[in-house]
Formats: C-alpha cells, sequence, structure tokens
C-alpha cells in the first residue's frame, strides 16, 4: 500500500464499518444475528468487487487469530470466576469429550458413505466441533436464559477453541502421518495443560500488577490489561501451548478479581474492541470465500450440517453432561445450543492456505454450514428456552459503575427491575432488610426519578439503584431475590436458596 492509496482504503474501510455498526439495530428488528450481517457485507463486497477479495488463506487465519484472542479475552473478562466455578466441569467436559464425539459423528459416516479421504472427514469433524466463542457472548447474552446455563454454553466456546485447533494443525502439518496416534494425543494433551497453566500465572500477575500501577490516565488501564491478555497468548505460543486456552483463562482471573481499577473503563475498551474483532472477523472470511464456488459443496455441506445437527451435537451433550446427573431440560437445550460462526470458518482455512487436497471443498462446505445455523439456529434459541422452561426471571443484575465516590468505598451499583407479579411489588424500601452496606439510592419509574424517604414504595416497572459494598452486595442480591419471590414476609422468614436451573428437575 502507498501514501496515494491509503486514503481510498480508509474511506471504504471507514464506510463498510459505518454500514455494519448501523446495520446491527437493523439486524435486531430483523431477529436475525448481527454476525450474519457482517458475513452476507463481506461476501457481497467480494462478489460486487473482486478487486477487494481476500485470496491469501494464510494471512485470513493470521487475520482470524488475532481477532478471536480479543474476541477471547472480552468474553473472559466479563465471566466472573464464582459464576464459572459450578458449571467448570461440565464445560471442560463439552470442550473434550463432546469435542471428541462430535469428530467421530461427523467424520465416520462421511468416511464410509461418501467416501471422503480420512484426513479431510476428521479436520471436517474438528473444525465444525468449535463453537464459536463471537456467536455465544453475542447471541446467548441476549437471550433470556438461565444464568449459569449461559456460563456453561460460554465456558464451552472457551474452551473448546485450544483442542480444535491443535487438532487441526497437527491433522492439517506436512509432518502428519510421520508420528504414532498416542505422540499426537500427548501433543495435544500438553499444549491444552501448558496453556491453562500459562493463563492462570499470567491471569495471576496481572490481577497483583494492575491494582499497583498507579497509572497517570485512566484510559492506560484498558491498554495495559490487554497488554497483559496478548501476552498471555504470545508466552504460550512461544511454549508451544494453546495461546487460545492461555488468553481465556487469564482473562477470567484479571476480570474476577475485586480490585480491578477502573472495570467500566477497561471492560468497555474490550467490549469495543470485541465488537470491532467480530466485525473484521466476518467480513474479511466473506471476502475470503467465492460466491461462485459454493454451489459445488452443497451436497458435502448439507450432509455434515445433518450429521452435526441431528446427531452429534445432541449425542456429544449427552455423553459429556450426563455423568454431572444434569436434567434432562438442559442437556436438551445444550443439544441445540451449540452456535457456529467465525472459527470453524477460520480453521477450515488452515488446510486451505496449507494447499492441502480438498481443502477448498472443505472450506466452501463450512461456509455453507455457517450460513445455514446462522440463519436457521441462533433466532429460535429463545423459544425453545421458553419451551423447556429454563428462562430466567428478571432478577438483580450488576451494573458496572465508575466514579469516585465509589472507587473510594469499593462499591457497586445493583439493577433491579420490578416485573408484574413480583413480590417486590407494594413493598416499602424499609422492608427490604438490607445488610448493612446495602442501601437504595434510587427508584427510576418510567422517565422520573423518585427520591428515597420512608414512604417510598415499589411499583411494576420500577428500577431500583441498590448501592452495595463488595461485601454487601452478594447478601442483598440473595435478599431481594427472596423478597421478590415470598413478598415483603421474606424479611421474616429465612432467605430461600437461589434456584439452580442446573439441579432443576432432578
Amino acid at each position: 500500500m502507498t501514501l496515494d492509496s491509503l486514503a481510498p482504503a480508509l474511506l471504504i474501510g471507514a464506510g463498510v464499518v459505518l454500514v455494519a455498526v448501523v446495520g446491527i439495530r437493523l439486524a435486531g428488528r430483523l431477529r436475525v444475528p448481527s454476525l450474519l450481517l457482517f458475513l452476507v457485507i463481506g461476501l457481497g463486497l467480494g462478489t460486487l468487487a473482486p478487486e477487494l477479495r481476500l485470496r491469501d488463506a494464510e494471512l485470513g487465519v493470521v487475520l482470524g487469530y488475532s481477532a478471536l484472542v480479543l474476541i477471547l479475552a472480552q468474553g473472559g473478562l466479563t465471566t466472573r470466576m464464582s459464576q464459572l466455578r459450578p458449571v467448570m466441569w461440565p464445560a471442560i467436559a463439552l470442550a473434550s469429550i463432546g469435542v471428541i464425539v462430535s469428530i467421530a459423528v461427523v467424520a465416520l459416516p462421511l468416511i464410509a458413505f461418501l467416501d471422503v479421504e480420512p484426513r479431510i472427514a476428521i479436520i471436517f469433524g474438528a473444525v465444525l466441533a468449535a463453537t464459536d466463542a463471537a456467536a455465544v457472548f453475542s447471541v446467548l447474552r441476549r437471550t433470556p436464559i438461565a444464568a449459569r446455563i449461559r456460563t456453561m454454553l460460554e465456558a464451552e466456546a472457551g474452551f473448546n477453541d485450544a483442542p480444535v485447533v491443535v487438532i487441526v494443525v497437527v491433522l492439517a502439518s506436512a509432518e502428519f502421518g510421520a508420528d504414532p496416534w498416542w505422540w499426537i494425543a500427548l501433543q495435544i494433551a500438553f499444549e491444552l495443560v501448558a496453556g491453562a497453566a500459562v493463563g492462570v500465572a499470567i491471569g495471576y500477575a496481572g490481577r497483583w500488577l494492575l491494582p499497583r500501577l498507579a497509572l497517570p490516565a485512566v484510559g492506560l488501564y484498558p491498554i495495559a490489561a490487554f497488554a497483559i491478555l496478548v501476552l498471555a497468548y504470545g508466552l504460550a505460543d512461544v511454549a508451544h501451548a494453546s495461546g487460545f486456552l492461555a488468553v481465556y483463562v487469564a482473562a477470567v482471573i484479571i476480570g474476577s478479581t475485586k480490585r480491578l481499577p477502573h472495570r467500566r473503563s477497561i471492560l468497555g475498551f474490550a467490549d469495543g474492541l470485541a465488537q470491532t474483532a467480530e466485525i473484521g472477523l466476518f467480513i474479511m472470511l466473506g471476502l475470503l470465500a467465492d460466491m461462485s464456488r459454493l454451489g459445488e459443496a452443497w451436497a458435502l455441506a448439507l450432509v455434515a450440517g445433518l450429521l452435526l445437527v441431528l446427531i452429534a451435537r445432541p449425542v456429544a451433550a449427552a455423553a459429556s453432561l450426563l455423568p454431572f446427573r444434569t436434567p434432562w431440560r438442559v442437556v436438551a437445550f445444550t443439544g441445540v445450543a451449540g452456535l457456529r460462526g467465525a472459527v470453524p470458518i477460520v480453521f477450515a482455512a488452515i488446510p486451505l492456505g496449507l494447499a492441502i487436497p480438498g481443502a477448498t471443498t472443505l472450506f466452501d462446505a463450512t461456509m455453507l454450514i455457517v450460513l445455514a445455523l446462522l440463519v436457521l439456529q441462533a433466532p429460535v434459541l429463545g423459544r425453545i428456552a421458553r419451551f423447556l422452561r429454563l428462562q430466567e426471571p428478571a432478577q438483580a443484575i450488576e451494573l458496572e459503575v465508575e466514579s469516585a465516590p465509589l472507587d473510594g468505598i469499593n462499591a457497586v451499583v445493583l439493577a433491579v427491575d420490578v416485573p408484574g407479579g413480583s413480590g417486590l411489588v407494594g413493598t416499602y424500601v424499609s422492608e427490604l432488610g438490607l445488610p448493612h452496606g446495602a442501601v437504595v439510592s434510587l427508584i427510576v419509574r418510567g422517565a422520573e426519578v423518585v427520591g428515597i424517604d420512608e414512604h417510598a414504595r415499589i411499583r411494576r416497572g420500577d428500577r431500583l439503584l441498590v448501592v452495595c459494598t463488595e461485601e454487601a452486595w452478594g447478601v442483598a442480591q440473595v435478599r431481594l431475590r427472596s423478597v421478590a419471590q415470598g413478598g415483603r414476609l421474606a424479611t421474616w422468614i429465612r432467605s430461600p436458596e437461589p434456584e439452580d436451573p442446573l439441579k432443576r428437575g432432578r
């Protein structure tokens, strides 16, 4: 690129990003995933302006890896360890046992009935086994699904990139076949364990360092946080470990610390960076594809897609979750909630960049499957959750607040939405029985703000803003939920344990 071509490139790039950002609102109204819109924009640009197409698959993989690092970092920073801990082992099972089962169920029929070359069939099964972090974080966080189920599926997406990329890279390498199978399995295990170890080490180092930096500007803290997370990827990769796993683990550890300085700035920066990465990633993958060539892969895509959706994912969910005595409704939802997006396409570009025979058909079939699933799968997840009675009622949610007084007392703010039928309706603020260190500061009623006094009474549709110290916020949430379920009398009775959707129906 020369200086003369810089301005046109920036003009086109800025225009595409603005169209994508504005299109997010349109996608929401049409109830289609915004990620699908980005992918379609890339396909359209590549068709209408062939000179914009990305013809270097290896460059596409490099850009894809870079975007995935940012997306996984954002997902990890917004996942608390307290949320992840109860679903850690089911998520790990989905990301390991589930991946193996899914690969076998997809690859074996392709080899036996479609005469697909075994190496390509196994790679194909592997790339389809990976759920997509961008799609999962984007879709499920707007789906009213129970929080622990959402956290489990998000953790699965954060974990399963690591084993899948190792499998694909090993199978696609020129040295494949020179080593025995047990050495390959040992190599995969080492990369995963070492990646997790690097993530834990960097995560706790960052957790210790960030509150002690005393940087002169607030805007430097998000840069420092992301530099630490990118460092985790780089160190892991240099040590031949899983960089993706290292980034996600380190991000969860850093994001879970109560002493993370300027949390709102860091998370806001992470969200904006991840959104930009998602836009660029999906548009780039659309530019990497060739619309005129996709029709040749429809038969393979149809068979593999049906195997994945109807057999592989449900069987993988059952094999992974039933040993934990997970209720059948959660297993059923998990069996249909394996969202695919950019990750399978990026991984399918690895053998394409290495010019392996059959890689072009594999890439095109993966693109068709992802397009179909984004259209058909993501929009119905909310209805499936409602049918399976796995939706989560309105409850207290944490708002990330950054202000000097709150930072000084180490406080957070809870926002509590009051739906119709809640026991909070008609309750006086003084009857909530909040613990010491928690106080209702405001009631937002429509477009009005209601001050708090002894006569303040909660109505349907109100939003309560509750200021809590870090020590009181957990107890305050339990108290608010107990009043929402039992009404004002809950102040005088023992608070019920919060309902666990993963145990419901046992």
